[in-house]
């Protein structure tokens, strides 16, 4: 074997042979390593020069589907990433080789077929000097009924990859592209139509022609009057009311049915389109029955997905005038058709849907037409409830994480959203007399339970008898129904807190319910979720409680309880406890603190038996969520309840730390655990400062967890206002500082930490807010801007957002004149600093919203370049334009990406804005000239 060939790291020109054996051991070598070898190899080719070449001669030597795939998705790899490689008298020779490949290879196999055609769309997309692409293809192949299914492909790839995210051609170039498609797009579709007349009844090709034309829909570049009267969408609806149409070809045909609908969306733009697509849908009901009856899902799921997407096209048009015209309530009827089809796929599609009617409802807000939609809620409610049912031959509780719990959880949601055009209380009361009148079965009962705990919060609790009379017969349901209903009936407790809270005589009967069913395995952690929602609601109620609560916190562990559900048991009686007396808080803390504190200890003082010390993480995260929601309130100079409490438990937490300070997971839930003991007491943290700055440094140096910083930000926050603790904090953050920065300077140590740029730029924006004069007098800022300039280019959405934050607040404190005695000192440090790398920052960022970062992050980049030019808006001109001036004019394939009135434009527009969101919109336009 050539093993020893595959050199990476010298790629050298291979031969042809090589590389085939490359993929013949990628493809068949029986040694996983060999086949290891041969990918990275492989991937090192596919970077190299030699790519374009290689690919070219497999694909010449035909010598099987392996390798004319790898050359082929080779090809089409370089020209989306690479094409700037080649030189411009290159091109129309690789569009002539593509093309005979295409044609060559066209029987061998259709995924080799859709990479060519993908390489020769991106390639036409690209390269300016292919003008009229579309008509040299059909002029070119439409004769020859042999090269019509590649002609095809490419027609179909073409307009879907006008919008790649992989090539950036600009806007200037897709606007170009796009009416060119639009001048062609009729020929486009004659074409498709003549070739439905040649070849008939062959359902491959019928395949190829809906999905070419769905993605000309897509695009939407269709005309709609030559669309509208054309036989290819008679020929689409005969497929979808034939009852012998395959299960591929319908599937195609709904596909493409839906994107024309998605193309006329908007509807007055396009009428006669979209009255013969709103006539035809119509038309499918029967076929929805045939389906129905012959108990073909898939043809089922297909037409809700019409109707549904019928439904959303004509939305505005059915609230605007319901009943009229195109705004036919028919349209709703055909989705309550398929909310009563048995299984609970067919009715989730239309969800969407039914979201965006009750948002629409809920806008205009006017009574009369409320009430022409709410028959129609009423009856979507009913099918939903009877959706929810759990088979009646069930055992247990209701599942939630498998496909039929999230489908209810789905429901839950929707019903919340749409109730109003009901009523709560009208809804909530009909589904109580349901159970109260008749004697229904387990799962009825069970699925009215559910969706009355769905609405239960939005019904008013205000002397509300209905609500007080469905917590009394609750609490005394029997121990012997369906441990399901019993599951429900709990969570519908905890839903109804705050009618507990004001009717606090149900406390006792509503805890000794949550209490009976904390003891049952199954049960116990929903009720420690309700009990949870108690505790939250009642806080002052539930404080005569609190010895309970205390009892169940030293028990938890002789529960059944998740690990989430435990947790919130704890945060429920954290809430109460900050509501007791401040003398009895300190004891009551210590109390609760005290099982886990014994626990720690415990794993501290064993041995090891494998070398490797037991998980500390429950104990750490059940400590973290005590401090943090016991928040009593603290009068000034009353000393906090809870300082003492953790004074004492911070040597357990120190020497869990020093234990585990190899893991990063442990050690984050430590400093998780201490970031909330600092919040809990704030300045009365001050005797651990010291010794934990000291512990967190020197573990910092040797292991650089991330949540160091983050912990370091939280001191900063609370301390760096206190004169006293400025230079220790300083002094901290360089001695972190140091090994963080060995850390990102390493290659591509930027984007393989992106947790640690993210924390090290809170903490110096932690900095810039409480104590700026310090940091920026500081030697360490230089290097902090350098590290910030450089980390712009990251495309990480946390550690983008919290790079921008620093340098915007960073300039910022030299323009709020904030009538702080520092003001004139923060101007001037602020100055220097800008005159050393103002031009940097503006023409990185310029090089970063074009070239790196996606356009969510684009409004931060604004609020940098306002900030600059808010300080110094003369020089701030002058920044931008040098930065301008070195964006590349022109793309490699020889279309103009930006011309000189555009540029002027810009940098007008952005240095006379005169708010920030003005410079947003503009970046946002000048971008897409890149994108």
């Amino acid at each position: 074997s050539n093993h020893n060939l595959w050199n990476l790291y010298a790629m050298e020109k291979p031969t042809v042979a090589l590389v085939y054996q490359a993929v013949q051991a990628l493809y068949h070598d029986p040694d996983p390593a060999g086949k290891e070898r041969a990918s990275v190899w492989l991937g090192e080719l596919q970077r190299s020069m030699y790519a374009w070449e290689m690919a070219d001669q497999l694909l010449q030597l035909k010598q099987d589907v392996e390798s004319c795939y790898f050359a082929a998705q080779t090809m089409k790899m370089k020209i989306q990433t690479s094409f700037y490689e080649l030189p411009p008298e290159t091109h129309i020779a690789l569009r002539d080789s593509l093309l005979s490949h295409i044609q060559s290879l066209k029987d061998l196999s259709p995924i080799i077929v859709t990479q060519l055609a993908l390489a020769i769309a991106d390639l036409a997309l690209q390269m300016a000097s292919w003008k009229g692409c579309v008509h040299t293809l059909i002029e070119k192949y439409s004769n020859d009924v042999s090269s019509m299914t590649f002609l095809i492909e490419i027609l179909t790839v073409l307009p879907e990859e006008v919008h790649s995210r992989s090539l950036r051609i600009g806007a200037n170039r897709r606007t170009e592209i796009i009416e060119d498609l639009a001048y062609y797009s009729s020929t486009v579709v004659t074409l498709l139509g003549s070739c439905v007349e040649k070849t008939g009844s062959d359902e491959k090709m019928l395949i190829k022609v809906f999905r070419c034309l769905g993605s000309w829909f897509n695009l939407g570049v269709l005309d709609s009057n030559f669309m509208a009267n054309n036989q290819l969408l008679m020929v689409l609806f005969q497929v979808l009311q034939r009852d012998e149409t395959s299960t591929n070809l319908h599937e195609a045909a709904s596909d493409c049915v839906c994107s024309a609908l998605y193309a006329i969306e908007n509807v007055d733009a396009h009428m006669p389109l979209a009255l013969q697509l709103f006539q035809g849908v119509l038309t499918l009901e029967t076929a929805y029955h045939m389906a129905v009856a012959r108990e073909d899902l898939d043809k089922v799921l297909n037409y809700c997905r019409i109707f549904t997407e019928l439904c959303e096209t004509f939305l505005e048009t059915t609230v605007r005038s319901p009943g009229q015209g195109m705004g036919d309530l028919r349209t709703l009827e055909l989705l309550l058709i398929c909310a009563g089809h048995p299984q609970y796929e067919v009715v989730e599609i239309s969800f969407n849907f039914w979201y965006r009617l009750g948002e629409h409802l809920y806008k205009t807000n006017d009574p009369a037409l409320h009430g022409i939609f709410r028959p129609y809620i009423q009856r979507l409610l009913h099918g939903l409830a009877r959706h929810c049912q759990l088979d009646p031959d069930h055992e247990g509780i209701p599942e939630d994480t498998d496909d039929f719990g999230e489908f209810r959880m789905r429901v839950s949601d929707l019903v919340k959203d749409v109730i109003f055009l009901v009523g709560s209380m009208e809804c909530f009361s009909q589904l109580y007399s349901t159970l109260k009148e008749g004697n229904p079965p387990w799962e009825v009962t069970e699925a009215v339970l559910f969706i009355m705990a769905a609405i239960a919060k939005s019904v008013d609790p205000e002397n509300n008898p209905t609500l007080t009379e469905v917590l009394e017969q609750v609490v005394l349901l029997p121990e012997t129904v369906h441990i399901a209903v019993r599951y429900t009936s709990i969570e519908l407790v905890g839903e109804m807190s705050e009618v507990v809270d004001r009717n606090p005589r149900f406390l006792d009967p509503v805890l000794n319910y949550l209490m009976k069913g904390l003891r049952e395995k199954p049960l116990a952690s929903v009720a420690a979720k309700a009990i949870h929602n108690i505790c939250s609601v009642c806080r002052d109620h539930m404080a005569q409680h609190f010895q309970g609560l205390l009892d169940i916190a030293r028990a938890l562990d002789s529960f059944a309880l998740s690990t989430e559900a435990a947790v919130g048991l704890l945060k429920g009686t954290a809430l109460v406890l900050a509501r007791l007396p401040l003398d009895k808080i300190a004891e009551c803390l210590s109390d609760l603190c005290a099982v886990q504190v014994m626990a720690l200890k415990k794993l501290l003082s064993q041995n090891p038996s494998n070398g490797k010390a037991a998980d500390p993480t429950v104990w750490l995260d059940r400590l973290a969520v005590i401090f943090r929601h016991t928040n009593p309130i603290v009068e000034n100079g009353q000393t906090h309840p809870c300082q003492k409490v953790i004074q004492e438990i911070w040597p357990v937490l120190s020497e869990t730390l020093n234990t585990h300070q190899a893991d990063n997971r442990i050690v984050e839930r430590c400093c998780r655990c201490l970031r909330f003991a600092v919040r809990c007491v704030g300045k009365g943290s001050a005797s651990l400062l010291q010794p934990l700055v000291t512990q967190m440094v020197s573990v910092y140096q040797v292991y650089p967890h991330s949540c160091f910083l983050y912990l370091g930000s939280i001191l900063v926050d609370e301390y760096g206002m206190e004169e006293g603790c400025r230079q220790g904090l300083l002094d901290m953050l360089q001695a972190l500082c140091m090994p963080t920065f060995q850390l990102l300077e390493q290659p591509n140590g930027l984007r393989n930490h992106p947790d640690t740029v993210d924390d090290l730029f809170r903490l110096a924006t932690r900095f810039v807010q409480r104590s700026p004069v310090t940091l920026l007098s500081s030697g360490i800022i230089v290097h902090i801007i350098q590290c910030a300039i450089a980390a712009t280019t990251l495309d990480h959405r946390d550690a983008n957002c919290s790079v921008m934050k620093f340098v915007r607040d960073l300039i910022h404190t030299g323009v709020s004149n904030d009538h702080e005695d520092d003001f004139e000192v923060r101007k001037q440090l602020i100055g220097q600093a800008m005159e050393q790398h103002g031009q940097q920052l503006v023409t990185q960022l310029m090089h970063t919203c074009c070239f790196c970062l996606p356009p969510y992050t684009l409004p931060d980049v604004a609020e940098v370049l306002w900030e600059i030019m808010v300080f110094d808006r003369p020089t701030f001109c002058r920044w931008l334009e040098n930065a301008l001036k070195g964006l590349p004019k022109e793309t490699s394939g020889g279309a103009v990406t930006v011309t000189h009135k555009q540029l002027t434009d810009f940098h007008k527009q952005v240095t006379s804005a005169e708010e920030c969101k003005q410079v947003c919109w503009a970046i946002r336009e000048f971008t897409r000239l890149f994108r």
